[in-house]
């Protein structure tokens, strides 16, 4: 009778194997419940979006809507507050950068590049839509040509945006933000 050998090599490689295994299968299972719990809620999914009707907008005043906690400011523009904001020289802005996501790369803050395009058509300016929160310290602007340069102007510490919410003076390093928005029709804007 033949005996077999308890301690081979084919026999350890397989134990070793198969306990390396089952551990790599335990740890995934006791890992993946702490991964999962780090996704969004589907609450804080369902907010992540938010649908704006604008249709009872007129040309010249402002909408403020609560997004994510902040105040985002639509604001439908006269061809008048256009012309002004398109004529500003970029080499007169504290920050020339655009700041918006919805325009491929980093583009100068030219108005034409801080507006949103309409539904349907060539972008004419007409819609700006931009967070409400001063890149000082996170104060409230006041619109409707507010400050020394027709936008807003921020009462904690005197920044003042212009009609393209662009800094033009204070201790605000950067111009309005601008957050990713589109028109799903011609009269809503999707944010988000």
């Amino acid at each position: 009778m033949a005996q077999i050998d308890i301690f081979s090599d084919d026999r350890r490689d397989f134990l070793y194997f198969a306990t390396a295994g089952a551990g790599a299968v335990a740890t995934g299972a006791a890992v993946w419940p702490l991964l999962d719990q780090m996704n969004p809620s589907s609450d804080v999914r369902a907010a992540s979006q938010l649908r704006v009707d604008v249709s009872g907008v007129a040309a010249g005043t402002q909408l403020t809507v609560l997004f994510l906690g902040k105040p985002v400011f639509i604001s439908r523009r006269t061809p008048e507050a256009i012309a002004a904001a398109s004529t500003v020289d970029l080499d007169d802005l504290v920050d020339r950068e655009a700041r918006n996501p919805n325009v491929a790369g980093a583009e100068e803050a030219t108005d034409l590049n801080r507006t949103l395009p309409p539904f349907e058509g060539e972008n004419t300016g007409e819609w700006l839509v931009q967070i409400g929160v001063c890149t000082h310290l996170g104060c409230v602007p006041i619109g409707n040509g507010a400050g020394d340069f027709g936008g807003w102007f921020c009462p904690c510490h005197g920044s003042h945006y212009d009609a393209s919410g662009r800094i033009r003076r204070g201790p605000a390093p950067e111009n309005l933000h601008i957050p990713v928005a589109s028109f799903v029709d011609a009269g809503t804007i999707l944010l988000g």
